[in-house]
């Protein structure tokens, strides 16, 4: 079995621009609850009296999960620590020479000592001590192990081997926690991706006997992040497979909380991130379609359900027959072997000149094709904005609502996204929509270029893209959601 201790709200957080308040903290921590995980790290009391409170309120609520903190090994640490009533202290110790002598200016006498004696004053306040080698990776490994042994003799419950610069290589990873396994008392991995080996080096240790992995959501954490979650959650129960290998984590809600995280921390995930990117489960060659539609094991790895995600089909100039005839049967229409191709040779005229084929605009290129006249149920009639300097941008909205004329207004933190709150004002009660995605492209150089604005809208669990075009950001934004809007109604 094994353990997962979550760190994405303090390593994680260290991510650059990354700052999370109390109430989000606690968010993501009641969601990493309902996860499964083992341990979660709420953050570092050392940091601020605002990382405390956002300790505090996750410390109180009641979760599952163990509640940890990091801390340094120093006695008002594990102080302010026993302030913010956690369970537990994540107490890092400096093991490498790099840290010990050039960053603390120290000597290993002196670490050894002050560890011991954090770990006798941690433990007699009651708390549980996962004692941590930092840049262990390139500590002498018989002073990493004397530090180990010395502060299992003074009381720490576990160890954790901490890959802070992300050079291991998975064989040696391998040989090392073969070795500390050894020690009597459960070791964790904990390893960064700056080479991109975070994933594969926590297997490794995992493999030689390592019972628990420190993670985060999406593999945030600073420079180019710490070892995903979702990535090590998945190769253990789909490639490994096995009993020991099980990690009782509740894989439907990978994808919920990776959106979540993304969300509040503003870092976006990269489209061909694995497991939950946007890219995973989305296919737009034609040879991949009917594949797919034969057997999804063709070319997906999974089934995208298993962690809380659907299928998706995009269009291009890799698009075939089989994905646009999917559309338009979703779409309610039928299309003769004649009218397919001919929609498909637009689809991918399109693509050839470097445009992506929004859900909108198969929609009207279909509808074109069949010569069927679209009504849209939702028109712009008007729309005024105002913002400056010393007053909150307001913007004023008409839609033409199945005939019915619909007056509202809305203020944001600027004139588009007031104008997107307008809307969603005025559309309220015909259809509720959530935002997924907004991205704005200038077509030209200049201060009046033409922009295209591209979304991605959800309903339930629909989700459509849409685009407007136009030499007026704001309009543009509002005809691609309009747009957008319609193909869900």
């Amino acid at each position: 079995m094994v353990n997962f201790f979550d760190t994405t709200l303090r390593d994680g957080e260290q991510s650059p621009g990354v700052s999370l308040t109390p109430e989000q903290k606690l968010l993501i921590a009641k969601e990493l609850d309902l996860l499964g995980v083992d341990v979660i790290e709420a953050g570092s009391p050392a940091t601020s009296e605002g990382e405390r409170e956002g300790i505090k309120i996750v410390a109180k609520e009641g979760l599952n999960a163990e509640i940890c903190v990091f801390a340094r090994s120093l006695k008002k640490d594990v102080d302010l620590a026993l302030g913010c009533d956690v369970d537990s202290v994540h107490l890092v110790v400096p093991s490498s020479d790099v840290h010990i002598e050039k960053k603390l200016k120290k000597d290993r006498k002196t670490v050894l000592k002050t560890a011991v004696d954090t770990v006798e004053y941690a433990k007699d306040h009651g708390l549980i001590v996962e004692l941590s080698g930092e840049d262990a990776s390139r500590a002498d490994f018989n002073f990493l192990k004397k530090l180990y042994s010395k502060t299992i003799e003074a009381g720490a419950d576990r160890l954790c081997f901490c890959d802070t610069v992300g050079v291991l290589l998975p064989e040696r990873t391998e040989e090392i926690f073969g070795s500390l396994s050894k020690l009597g008392v459960p070791v964790s991995v904990h390893c960064h991706n700056d080479f991109g080996l975070a994933t594969a080096n926590s297997i490794a240790a995992i493999k030689a006997g390592a019972l628990q992995v420190h993670v985060t959501v999406n593999g945030i954490g600073e420079r180019a992040g710490n070892t995903s979650l979702e990535e090590v959650v998945m190769v253990l129960e789909v490639l490994y497979n096995s009993k020991s290998m099980n990690t009782r984590i509740v894989k439907e809600n990978l994808f919920h909380i990776s959106k979540l995280v993304s969300r509040l921390t503003k870092m976006e995930v990269a489209p061909n991130k694995s497991i939950v990117g946007d890219n995973a489960f989305t296919h737009e060659s034609g040879i991949h379609v009917h594949g797919i539609n034969s057997d999804s094991s063709a070319y997906e790895p999974m089934p995208p359900e298993i962690v809380g995600r659907e299928r998706r089909f995009v269009f291009g100039k890799h698009t075939g027959g089989a994905s646009v005839e999917l559309a338009l049967k979703e779409l309610g229409l039928k299309a003769d072997k004649k009218q397919l191709n001919k929609i498909v040779d637009t689809v991918k005229g399109i693509g050839d000149k470097g445009k992506r084929v929004t859900d909108a605009d198969l929609q009207t290129i279909a509808e074109s094709v069949l010569e069927i006249e679209s009504n849209p149920r939702i028109k712009l009639s008007d729309l005024t904005v105002v913002s400056g300097k010393m007053i909150m941008p307001t913007a004023s909205i008409k839609l033409d609502i199945d005939g019915n004329m619909v007056i509202e207004a809305g203020t944001g933190v600027g004139p588009v996204d007031a104008a997107i709150n307008a809307l969603r004002k005025a559309t309220q009660g015909v259809t509720e929509i959530q935002l997924e995605g907004y991205h704005v492209d200038a077509i030209r150089g200049g201060t009046d270029a033409l922009v295209e604005v591209s979304v991605e809208l959800s309903r339930g669990d629909k989700v459509i893209s849409a685009k407007g075009a136009n030499v007026d950001i704001i309009i543009a934004s509002i005809e691609a959601l309009i747009q957008g809007i319609n193909r869900l109604y």
